[in-house]
């Protein structure tokens, strides 16, 4: 069971003959019947040991893929499960030479193999047969577990099928076994199996396959790989090409590989997907241009923890962090886009507005309106009615302060020639309004420079705050990661152990041994966990340097951009 956009096509065509009906492996994908949001898919493989096929190799690698696809599997068999039926499922003991699960070339088959319980399916074995043992009945899983013992003898026949028993164990965890009734007495009907009607189907076998089907609805979980990695339909898709492509070169499907793979392309689509959400959210919450800068960085703080969310629940298996520090950097990029879309409008709209308030003056000023006795007092009256009509406008935006001092410095040379030629002033009164126009022209230059220094800080703190958010987000993943991955630790162990202490009850002591040595490597593997898991300092560290990195110029150098403007101010308060 995958979680998975429903996909629904018509179901299998059935055989009750020894010919097979399925060819390769089919798929069925139908609207889970309990579980919202969730799609059971069903594999059907072709029959195995299918005696026109001729090709045992064929058999071995259908039955390798419908097991590293499926979270549940389920073998169909007729009669008792003895001997005979456990020569037939002999597939299972050449799994370890069919799937690797690292792609490490020095792993060796018995420690690879060892792993197989980790991702390996649910086991369910359906049989035809009437249940008893020794004249008394009993319940189908204990029909079940009471096969699967191992039987002392050195018979090669008895070897076989006590290895199958052993994989059968050691691979699959979780096994149920239910028992069914021929479905129906009548040998024409069975002919046509998938045509007939439930009421013309046995009670007792109706009964069976609702219990069967109701325990697959309940219990069937969603398809994981390792470290609680959930498949979905797209990831479904990935691994399928990937086991097929890697058969169909010769080579063993590699969970490692796959995984790989997988997470490749699911971690470029997350990090598409964080950008996305990042730049819909800015685009629907900014009004541009913002009064403040202040207003814009918390705007892009929220829209960043958003997206760094997305990321971190679409993502995995991302190693150092690569596509993460990727998210960083394009973030970083479009945040610095609607950092410059915000001064552009802001730019745009404040000289429209000084253009249009100013537009009387500037006429005066061209037709010497200003150069009569005691018109540099009217000139000064002009420009302040200008000032106080643009400070009134509102939404101007963080470039509103610096196109006013524009402005005013381009009136400078005007504004002199003004003065000089007012014949009403003496000399000194001159040279005392030049000093005047000198120091209000300081106190504003001042006051802008204290605005970018504000400025600056608040994008230090900006920088700051993504990189704690980074931070945040990872150590909170890791940690959900810790415990997913200490869980099926904690599961594939329990496992183990109860498999080594089975075997040294049933007398089997070199297998409890083998067992044994596996139970320790998995402890040491777990162990050897718990210590990456605690020491991701370095990952962190290495988040916060890629904020550094792709801060702007002015941001890296914000300490000597922040010394300058100091130096500055203190220049233009000396002066005064």
């Amino acid at each position: 069971m995958m979680k998975f956009e429903p996909i629904t096509i018509r179901g299998f065509p059935l055989g009750s003959t020894v010919r097979s009906e399925t060819k390769g492996i089919w798929m069925w994908c139908v609207p889970h019947p309990l579980k919202p949001n969730h799609t059971l898919v069903l594999l059907d493989t072709e029959g195995l040991g299918d005696i026109e096929k001729g090709d045992p190799e064929n058999d071995l690698w259908v039955f390798a893929l419908a097991v590293l696809l499926s979270s549940t599997f389920v073998y169909n068999s007729m009669g008792t499960i003895n001997h005979q039926a456990l020569e037939q499922l002999h597939y299972v003991t050449e799994l370890s030479e069919r799937i690797r699960a690292k792609s490490s070339p020095q792993t060796d088959e018995l420690k690879d193999s060892a792993e197989f319980v980790s991702f390996f399916p649910d086991f369910i074995w359906t049989v035809t047969l009437e249940l008893e043992l020794d004249g008394h009945p009993i319940t189908e899983d204990e029909y079940l577990e009471n096969a699967l013992k191992l039987i002392k003898g050195k018979n090669p026949k008895i070897e076989n099928s006590n290895m199958t028993r052993e994989c059968i164990r050691r691979f699959f965890p979780k096994r149920k076994c239910f028992v069914f009734d021929r479905p129906t007495s009548d040998s024409e009907l069975l002919l046509h199996i998938d045509q007939v009607s439930e009421d013309q189907l046995d009670s007792k076998f109706q009964v069976q396959s609702e219990n069967f089907c109701n325990y697959i609805f309940n219990n069937a979980k969603t398809k994981n790989l390792r470290e609680g990695i959930i498949i979905t339909g797209n990831r479904l898709a990935t691994l399928v090409v990937t086991y097929v492509d890697a058969i169909n070169s010769g080579a063993v499907p590699c969970l490692e590989n796959a995984v790989t793979t997988l997470a490749q392309r699911e971690n470029s689509a997350a990090v598409q997907k964080a950008a996305n959400h990042y730049r819909e959210q800015m685009a629907q919450r900014l009004r541009l241009p913002t009064d403040t800068l202040q207003e814009l960085l918390d705007v892009h703080a929220a829209c960043e923890k958003e997206a760094i969310a997305v990321f971190m629940e679409l993502s995995f298996k991302d190693e150092n962090q690569q596509f993460q520090k990727e998210l960083v950097i394009i973030i970083e990029k479009m945040k610095e886009d609607f950092l410059l879309q915000n001064e552009e409008a802001s730019i745009k709209y404040c000289k429209s507005k000084l253009e249009h308030l100013s537009e009387p003056m500037m006429k005066s000023i061209s037709g010497g309106n200003f150069s009569v006795p005691g018109g540099y007092d009217l000139y000064l009256e002009a420009k302040k009615e200008v000032e106080c009509a643009y400070n009134q406008v509102p939404n101007k935006g963080i470039k509103a302060k610096d196109i006013l001092q524009e402005f005013l410095q381009s009136l400078a040379p005007m504004e002199d020639s003004i003065l000089q030629s007012d014949i009403a002033l003496t000399a000194g009164e001159k040279v005392i309004a030049a000093e005047r126009a000198k120091k209000e022209a300081a106190e504003k230059e001042q006051e802008l420079l204290r605005q970018k220094q504000k400025e600056q800080e608040q994008r230090l703190e900006a920088q700051e705050r993504s990189h704690q958010e980074h931070v945040h987000q990872l150590k909170e993943k890791l940690e959900r990661e810790k415990e997913d991955f200490l869980r099926e630790q904690d599961r594939v162990l329990e496992h183990k152990m109860r498999v080594q202490r089975e075997m040294l009850i049933e007398g089997f002591e070199s297998k409890s041994e083998e067992l044994k040595k596996e139970i320790k490597q998995l402890k040491e593997e777990k162990e050897r966990k718990q210590t990456d898991f605690s020491t991701v300092a370095h990952i962190l560290d290495e988040i916060g340097n890629v904020v550094i990195a792709v801060a702007p110029l002015n941001l890296k150098m914000a300490g000597l951009g922040l010394k300058f403007i100091g130096s500055r101010l203190k220049e233009t308060q000396n002066s005064q």
